[in-house]
């Protein structure tokens, strides 16, 4: 890796910064002054910036638990993101593993690494999400059982050409469903409540694949284990 990218990758410089940085020669690489900028260096040396020492930053895998009023983008918006609650450097990087509405609450996941996140939330890995539903008014009896074989089936919702994969449908109390996706369209959970003329007020991902909140609090985050990880 060039050394200006390093600086870049390991500190809150610009590629313009870090070379204006080099010529200055405030970075030392193995104790030697270096002002090259095409400097190739790697995890064996020893960088430093002003007397400070850098490193790398690795993939990191968080789970967050997402309160109401934050949104899953990485662009500003009139809500607080979802990695602004997340206290580490290069946060920016992470992107969410599978979006929550603004209005949504519940586990999101986050990460930099590519391939994890798309082993999470491909279809093809049936990888599947809990939701806790909410509902204006019961859902039960026929109506109850109508609704079971039709999710189990997969509805045709408007504007998309292939039905939604099958999903698992369960009542908690009659107002209150378990929904199970293994898939992510957009706001699906309340287009396929809204296609058998149910209306979602609340609605809550409790767990994706093995993890699921546990004791997390509200609106606070933690790195994912090696275990948790691999898991995927």
């Amino acid at each position: 890796m060039r050394l200006d990218r390093f600086l870049a990758e390991t500190t809150d410089l610009t590629r313009s910064l870090a070379k204006k940085a080099l010529h200055r020669g405030e970075v030392s690489v193995d104790g030697e002054v270096v002002k090259n900028p095409a400097t190739q260096v790697d995890a064996s040396h020893k960088v430093t910036w002003n007397g400070q020492p850098l490193a790398l930053v690795g993939l990191r895998y968080v789970m967050l638990y997402k309160p109401a009023g934050v949104e899953c983008t990485a662009r500003r918006t009139l809500y607080p993101r979802a990695i602004d609650l997340i206290a580490l450097p290069k946060v920016e990087r992470l992107q969410p593993v599978g979006r929550l509405d603004v209005d949504t609450t519940g586990l999101v996941l986050l990460s930099d690494d590519g391939q994890w996140s798309h082993r999470v939330t491909s279809p093809r890995h049936r990888c599947g999400k809990v939701y806790r539903v909410t509902l204006a008014d019961p859902l039960e009896g026929a109506a109850l059982e109508d609704a079971i074989a039709r999710f189990a089936e997969g509805l045709l919702l408007d504007g998309e050409e292939k039905p939604t994969r099958p999903a698992e449908l369960a009542m908690r109390a009659p107002e209150v469903a378990e929904l199970v996706l293994y898939e992510g369209k957009y706001h699906q959970v309340k287009r396929m409540f809204a296609a058998i003329g149910h209306h979602v007020v609340a609605l809550h991902r409790e767990s994706i694949g093995p993890l699921s909140l546990g004791e997390l609090p509200e609106g606070e985050w933690r790195e994912l284990t090696a275990e948790e990880v691999a898991a995927f």
